[in-house]
């Protein structure tokens, strides 16, 4: 990298803002006082947005903003802002709909050009360096030529993104009902690829909290087409070349049909969440490989994206020495050499085939049986088959680590780093494996110690030891949500008493009462951008829906019924939408069959309550909410529960309780009879 040109990123902790820092763009960190400079200097505002494992952002970067010819253009007419849409949520959301308002559309790179008061103007994604300076050429004449038209254009386009962002639609108010859910859910099977899993068509997206919806109705709704889907696109995605058959862990997406070809950039959201849709899934459906895939993944993450302070950091790039996947796909050649006499079973097992060839003579590792039909086909015993596979990626996985390694986003995120204690969490409770329990506790006393302040508030970012960016709505609602299943599954108190002090400041500092909803940020009326409203789900469940179940399960565990009403209200401002659009509501589907469906509290009490409680957990259990202890506790759920001598189980509706029985196998006995 040429470092002749030194910005004002250099003092940048995220390691997006850093790969610019030495661009000879005078590139400015986004603040709200952007808009003073640009007033001051009479320009307009160009905002660029992206994120360190973007491979197209690289290659703009590189066809543009080390440009000399281009830089000149760009300082000498704007203000230029660089923006990591991961530090930023807020700020990429507002410029995103802005430019799908323009051209319906978005994505990353997203460059935009405002006013100087930030107000958006002109906006797309990738160009290349002639159609990038012909662009702004032409949008900075015609402003120059026409500030008055300009700023008409600007006020219209201002009161679209206003009515996007902060309208929900609520027409009607339709009660939650098991009819609404068929209905989505019919609509939804129309989209279903029966055949390989997830969406029809491509590009192919794991999008774990659909699953995570499917799998809960599936469940219990018995609908079998429902849970073969989920059982099908895990199957597949765990098979498929979107999967590092190596080193474990997943890559964001695959570009075809068949999870073939991944964007290689493995993401911490998506890990985090894989977790807990594998583990789940292989309690409901006993498939190993789906232990394979979550016990993979812990060791990926381990491995790659673990700080020494507990922290997990947020991504690894698609690209190394320049080329996207090059870490991880193989030639045949190398592969001989490393495998010797094992290399044609190794080929026929991981499809060093035609199946499996990519471009430039690599291969992407996949498999298209389960280890138990490879043995049988080639007259294997299975413990003799698995020892090799486990030999052949230790082999593999020493090897690849010799390469040059992709770039490592190496800021740590409160929501993401919560979402990966939810998916430990989520493990430890199917596989009783400590070192689960132990990462995710490790992580979350992280969190405690390093973006938590006493009164409430988080913060968004953390690295070198400095907190920055206050909390979004995803932090504290993925956090809370965390806590309360380190309280389930721990019986540790800690954790849901920091669940309900960050709780209370959500209330107190996020919610708007006429909307019934929460903001997504803290709401700054002199801030640049528009807040909003989250309530659909994408990639990472919709902060909104995530709150509306932390609502519920606090209802449930602290005896409060205004937080019952809290999260129905909440519901209602989407259930129109959910039969229509149900994969943008999964979670909010959930919710709905928590209200719709029995739900259970599970309140064990006594100095065997931690047996007992793993005991009933062994079963798929997704309508039921568990507290325990071994100790009296005045804490609501547990106050005037115990007796001397025994472990009594609670099996409670919405705060009403059966007579305690003393055995898991009465308890399950009690949870069956009334589903």
């Amino acid at each position: 990298m040429d470092k002749k040109h030194t910005n004002a990123l250099i003092n940048s902790a995220s390691p997006y803002l850093l790969q610019h820092a030495h661009n000879p763009v005078n590139w400015q960190p986004w603040s709200d006082e952007i808009n003073l400079q640009a007033q001051r200097e009479k320009k307009l505002i160009l905002v660029s947005i992206g994120y360190a494992a973007c491979h197209w952002c690289h290659v703009m970067e590189h066809e543009s903003f080390e440009d000399e010819e281009v830089a000149a253009l760009m300082n000498g007419r704007f203000v230029c802002v660089k923006v990591d849409r991961e530090e930023r949520p807020d700020v990429d959301h507002y410029y995103m709909t802005s430019v799908q308002l323009m051209q319906m559309r978005g994505g990353w790179p997203l460059n935009v050009i405002t006013l100087p008061d930030g107000r958006p103007i002109w906006g797309g994604t990738y160009f290349s360096k002639e159609a990038w300076m012909k662009n702004l050429t032409a949008v900075s004449d015609y402003y120059r030529k026409d500030i008055e038209k300009t700023v008409e254009y600007a006020a219209s386009l201002q009161n679209g993104i206003k009515k996007v962002l902060l309208k929900i639609e609520t027409n009607e108010v339709i009660p939650a009902s098991e009819k609404l859910l068929e209905r989505g859910v019919a609509v939804w099977k129309n989209n279903f690829d029966t055949q390989k899993g997830g969406r029809l068509g491509q590009p192919k997206f794991p999008m774990p909290v659909n699953l995570e919806f499917l799998l809960y109705y599936g469940f219990i709704q018995k609908d079998i087409e429902v849970l073969d889907f989920v059982s099908i696109t895990l199957e597949k995605m765990a098979r498929g070349g979107i999967y590092d058959q190596v080193g474990g862990g997943f890559a964001r997406y695959s570009v075809d049909e068949d999870w073939k070809v991944p964007h290689f950039e493995k993401m911490l959201y998506d890990n985090g969440q894989m977790l807990s849709i594998y583990a789940k899934g292989f309690q409901l459906f006993k498939n190993e490989e789906y232990k394979t895939v979550v016990y993979e993944t812990v060791d990926f993450l381990e491995r790659e994206l673990l700080d020494k302070t507990g922290a997990f950091y947020s991504s690894l790039d698609a690209d190394s020495e320049g080329r996207e996947g090059r870490f991880y796909v193989w030639k045949v050649a190398e592969l001989k050499d490393i495998l010797n006499d094992d290399f044609e079973l190794f080929a026929e097992y991981f499809n060093v085939n035609s199946r499996g060839f990519w471009e430039h003579g690599n291969y992407i590792f996949l498999r298209e049986n389960s280890d138990e039909e490879f043995a049988k086909l080639h007259h294997l015993e299975l413990n003799e088959l698995q020892e090799k596979i486990l030999h052949w990626k230790k082999l593999l996985l020493e090897k690849r680590s010799k390469r040059v390694r992709p770039g490592l986003d190496d800021k740590t995120l409160t929501s993401w780093n919560a979402l990966v204690i939810q998916g430990l969490v989520d493990a430890f409770r199917v596989f009783r494996e400590k070192r689960f329990l132990e990462l995710a506790e490790k992580n979350a006393d992280f969190l405690l110690n390093h973006v938590f302040e006493k009164n409430g508030k988080l913060f968004h970012t953390w690295k070198n030891g400095k907190s920055t960016v206050n909390g979004f709505l995803e932090d504290y609602s993925l956090f809370i949500r965390a806590l309360i299943s380190l309280f389930e599954n721990s019986g540790n108190k800690k954790w849901l008493d920091t669940a309900i002090t960050l709780n209370d400041f959500v209330i107190n500092n996020f919610y708007n009462k006429q909307m019934g909803l929460f903001y997504f940020a803290e709401d700054k009326p002199d801030s640049i951008v528009f807040n909003h409203f989250q309530t659909e789900d994408n990639v990472i469940p919709a902060a909104n829906s995530v709150m509306a179940h932390n609502l519920h399960a606090l209802y449930l565990l602290l005896g409060k019924p205004e937080y019952l009403i809290f999260a129905k209200r909440m519901l209602h401002s989407v259930t129109a939408q959910f039969p229509t659009y149900p994969n943008a509501f999964a979670n909010w589907g959930s919710l709905m069959l928590k209200i719709t469906h029995p739900h259970f509290e599970v309140v064990v009490c006594g100095g065997n309550a931690r047996k007992i409680t793993e005991e009933i957990q062994s079963e798929f259990l997704p309508q039921v909410i568990w507290a325990f202890s071994e100790n009296e506790s005045e804490f609501p759920v547990f106050k005037d529960r115990f007796k001397p001598g025994k472990t009594l189980v609670y099996v409670c509706r919405g705060g009403v309780c059966n007579l305690p029985v003393e055995t898991a196998k009465e308890a399950l006995g009690i949870l069956h009879s009334e589903k």
